[in-house]
């Protein structure tokens, strides 16, 4: 009499369990409460979700993507996003120092001044 092989009915071993979290993912909850004469001090929730990349994304899951200290695209974005608002700032006030030219000049004004910024100004090309 010969038996095929069988599937071991005992525990599912690690890599199997941690398989079918990642794959199904799971949530695990719980709250601590700190209580003094039925006044509550302290309150904390704890909400953890374990599963895989592609699951998270399927329960609406991906804070990862948007963080700049996860991740070098929006990393990159908020670093474009800071130039582009140091860009206007520097051209509002180039603008209103170009207002200020065509006030009249205080006595102790220095002309050589305003000439080098000219200067300065038509290399940088902005």
């Amino acid at each position: 009499m010969t038996h095929a092989p069988s599937t071991p009915s005992g525990p599912a071993n690690l890599a199997d369990i941690l398989e079918r979290v990642l794959d199904k993912g799971i949530v695990i909850a719980g709250d601590i409460k700190i209580d003094l004469l039925d006044i509550e001090l302290l309150t904390i929730r704890l909400r953890l979700f374990v599963s895989s990349v592609e699951t998270a994304k399927k329960a609406g899951i991906n804070w990862w993507e948007t963080d700049p200290a996860l991740s070098t695209r929006a990393h990159r974005e908020a670093v474009d996003e800071e130039n582009k608002r140091l860009r206007e700032r520097i051209a509002e006030l180039e603008a209103s120092a170009g207002e200020s030219r065509h006030k009249p000049r205080d006595a102790g004004w220095d002309e050589s001044r305003s000439h080098s910024w000219h200067h300065v100004k038509e290399a940088g090309g902005r």
